[in-house]
């Protein structure tokens, strides 16, 4: 039985990555120890990487964003003077289940995105210094920096050698990323994929797929100069205070039952679902920044999205049978409210910027759970503002219509604010509401009209705000016929047709490495060509060639 996988750590614990700070520069140094797989079976040579390697890299971005906001150039770097990165370790992909293989490369994509996105969202700028060899997931790491050093030292090299070696694509985003991110040629993309030992420094330069080359004499007067001009415009916040992320609380864990400080998860085997159901803080909303930094990374709008982000992730990993995730809420609306309004007050504040962003990484990572989601909407729930993007992210959403008598006669309601008109943005980069209505502007400004009030469920069926609502009568009945049907569904299909159907409108560069790329790879996992007896991956350090299919399909 594989272990469960955990996805905390912080930085005295790393097995695979340093962080080093000099003023306003960090060093995160890749040093994978090839001896600390999180599987049996395989050692990371080369600074490969598996799963653990990523979880740290995942939470050491988070924490620079959290902790060092006063970080203005992250330089990653080897530690290894033979490489930079092979890449994701072959052996552990040829040894790991399916579902592994797919939900590991869709971390991994999510963990590149947030890495991405940070010049942008906290001015912080990632500049990737590649050294020795370069090969498939560590070049896609490369690609999602803001700038790209190779050394010229007639060894140093990148590649793309999935297709020719491996019979799968870059896991990644590495083909998007070399077309729509740094724009380079098709017909010279499709000569650099298809080049098992990849290009050195001056054809890197001149194909753009790096942004400079340098001698090793060079090197440092060339990240001087780049830290110089490129961090400039975060030196009026070098005071800046950081917020320390600890361990989340979990008072109960067992096989049916996890609890946090802010929510639980309550997992019904026979029924294949999980319950997420997240409480209202007990406190009204801190009245100033000063309340809000004292209280750390206990302030319950960051808590909240961390417990529900671990949530997501164990879910993914560690219960592959759970095929539904039900989101509930409870508690006073209110409270929710007067918290959700912090985001349009201290908007210019780096912490509630920082917290935003955070709450938009955690709703994508809902957005692309290949599991079904529902959103009950009962007269105990607190849906107000960031919180109803729940009910908007689901595929199907329940709300109880009238009184009813367990909760002494109150009527669920629903508040949305200006936080779900563009504050939490969908991998289409699109809001959830705008994805929702899409081709119907004139619904999307009925909607605008009932901002901030109380909207009761004949309301909210009429303005498209819910898929259905049931009376006291039918409420339980309709919820366990739906959940017995969903479950009777082949998974296979319901992952195809939920993720088909959850992303209406124009592709971005997000939809594209999710969609196209997550839909192939699930697909090309499958194949003897990479992981049949004599497929690609399991031939892979054998000395043989794999045997491919020659069938077009």
């Amino acid at each position: 039985m594989k272990p469960k996988i955990n996805f905390e750590t912080y930085p005295e614990i790393y097995n695979h990555w340093e962080l080093k700070f000099e003023k306003n520069t960090a060093f995160l140094i890749m040093k994978v120890d090839e001896d600390k797989g999180f599987f049996e079976g395989y050692k990371l040579k080369l600074n490969s990487y598996d799963i653990g390697v990523d979880i740290e890299l995942s939470d050491a971005v988070q924490r620079l964003r959290f902790e060092h906001p006063q970080i203005s150039s992250i330089i990653i770097k080897s530690g290894n003077e033979k490489a930079f990165c092979a890449g994701a370790n072959i052996k552990m992909l040829a040894s790991s289940d399916h579902a592994h293989k797919v939900n590991f490369c869709k971390f991994t994509n999510e963990t590149r995105n947030f890495l991405e996105n940070s010049s942008k969202e906290a001015s912080q700028f990632f500049i990737c210094l590649v050294e020795g060899v370069c090969a498939g997931g560590g070049y896609e790491l490369a690609l999602a920096c803001d700038h790209i050093i190779l050394l010229d030292d007639g060894s140093s090299s990148i590649s793309l050698p999935e297709v020719p070696l491996l019979a799968v694509l870059p896991g990644t985003g590495g083909l998007t990323r070399l077309t729509d991110k740094r724009k380079i040629r098709r017909d010279l993309a499709d000569v650099f994929c298809t080049m098992e030992e990849g290009v050195k420094a001056k054809k890197a330069k001149e194909w753009r797929l790096v942004d400079t080359i340098t001698k090793k004499t060079a090197l440092n007067d060339e990240l001087n100069s780049l830290i110089k001009n490129k961090s400039c415009n975060k030196n009026q916040n070098e005071n800046l205070v950081g917020v320390q992320l600890n361990n989340l609380q979990k008072n109960t864990v067992s096989n049916e039952e996890i609890k946090y400080s802010t929510l639980s998860v309550q997992i019904d085997r026979e029924k294949k679902s999980a319950t997420i159901t997240i409480n209202a803080s007990l406190e009204d909303a801190p009245e100033n920044l000063s309340e809000i930094l004292s209280q750390g990374d206990d302030f319950w709008l960051l808590k909240c999205a961390r417990e529900l982000d671990d949530t997501i992730l164990n879910l993914r990993f560690n219960e592959l049978e759970i095929g539904i995730i039900v989101f509930k809420t409870s508690g006073d609306i209110s409270k929710v409210l007067s918290y959700d309004k912090l985001f349009e007050t201290y908007k210019n504040f780096w912490l509630m910027n920082e917290i935003s962003y955070f709450w938009t990484r955690v709703f994508k990572r809902i957005d692309l759970t290949s599991r079904t989601l529902i959103t009950l909407i009962e007269p105990n729930s607190c849906y107000a503002g960031f919180l109803s993007e729940l009910i908007f992210a689901a595929d199907r959403s329940y709300m109880a219509e009238g009184e009813f008598e367990e909760y002494d006669n109150k009527k669920a309601t629903i508040i949305l604010s200006k936080s779900n008109f563009g504050n939490f943005l969908m991998s289409n980069n699109m809001s959830r509401l705008d994805t929702r209505f899409i081709g119907l502007p004139e619904q999307i400004l009925l909607v605008k009209q009932n901002l901030e009030k109380q909207i009761l469920a004949e309301e909210a069926n009429d303005l498209g705000l819910i898929t259905f609502m049931f009376d006291d009568i039918d409420w339980e009945d309709e919820i366990r016929i739906f959940l017995e049907e969903r479950s009777s569904f082949s998974p296979d299909s319901m992952v195809g047709m939920e993720s088909n159907l959850r992303f209406p409108g124009k592709e971005t560069m997000e939809t594209k490495i999710f969609g196209r790329l997550s839909a192939w790879q699930n697909w090309i996992f499958q194949r003897p060509s990479a992981v049949g007896e004599n497929g690609a991956l399991k031939k892979y350090g054998t000395g043989n060639k794999g045997q491919y299919t020659k069938e077009r399909t």
